[in-house]
């Protein structure tokens, strides 16, 4: 039992750093959304046709919604600011992606087996997919430089499932319960300004100190 309060007493104190949570996941989150948003708004007419590929409406309202959704909630990651309302339209947008671009080919993104979750529901992509993976790297190592093109990196396909944005989705899911995280995020200082105002005594006037 001794032992046991000595873990929950180490455990409770750990909760002074707590804010280190979403700030790792702000950090993690934010040049990814601010740069997929400024492509899409540097890139509109691309993007609105790959939406109107998708069978999307609007596709060039949308491609503007998506661009600036994620561009601002990018800047809203970075800076801990109004992050928990902002978080609700990027997962609407991570929501839309997985659904419309990436649903028809699984869950994972590449096609490793040792990567594989019980609930991939597209294992016959995989199948495939390593089949074409072994078929080109015997040809890249038969007629080109295999060192040279695998120096950066092994050859592999691209899958292209939901992986990624539903783990950007979880990610903001947990952000928009903690918000941005005490101490590194404007959010926590606005509130705790707000607060105090609130809390702050009243004045003293003339009439209330003479009646006392």
């Amino acid at each position: 039992m001794t032992l046991q309060k000595r873990v929950n007493a180490a455990l409770d104190y750990s909760r002074r750093a707590d804010w280190l949570g979403p700030l790792a996941l702000r950090i993690y989150l934010a040049p990814i959304f601010i740069l997929a948003g400024w492509h899409k708004l540097t890139a509109l007419e691309p993007t609105a046709a790959w939406f109107d590929y998708l069978g999307l409406p609007l596709p060039m309202t949308l491609a503007l919604l998506a661009g600036l959704t994620e561009f601002i909630g990018g800047l809203s990651l970075l800076l801990g600011l109004g992050l928990r309302l902002l978080a609700v339209p990027m997962m609407v947008t991570m929501l839309v992606a997985a659904v419309t671009a990436h649903w028809e080919n699984g869950w994972h993104v590449l096609p490793e087996s040792t990567l594989t979750v019980p609930w991939e529901w597209r294992g016959d992509l995989i199948a495939e997919a390593q089949s074409r993976r072994e078929t080109a790297r015997e040809l890249l190592q038969e007629y080109g430089n295999y060192q040279w093109l695998t120096e950066a990196g092994s050859i592999t396909i691209l899958k292209n499932g939901i992986e990624f944005a539903a783990t950007y989705f979880i990610m903001l899911l947990m952000l928009f319960f903690s918000g941005a995280g005490r101490f590194i995020s404007v959010d926590y200082w606005l509130t705790r300004h707000w607060n105090c105002e609130t809390h702050a005594p009243e004045p003293r006037t003339a009439s209330t100190a003479d009646a006392q």
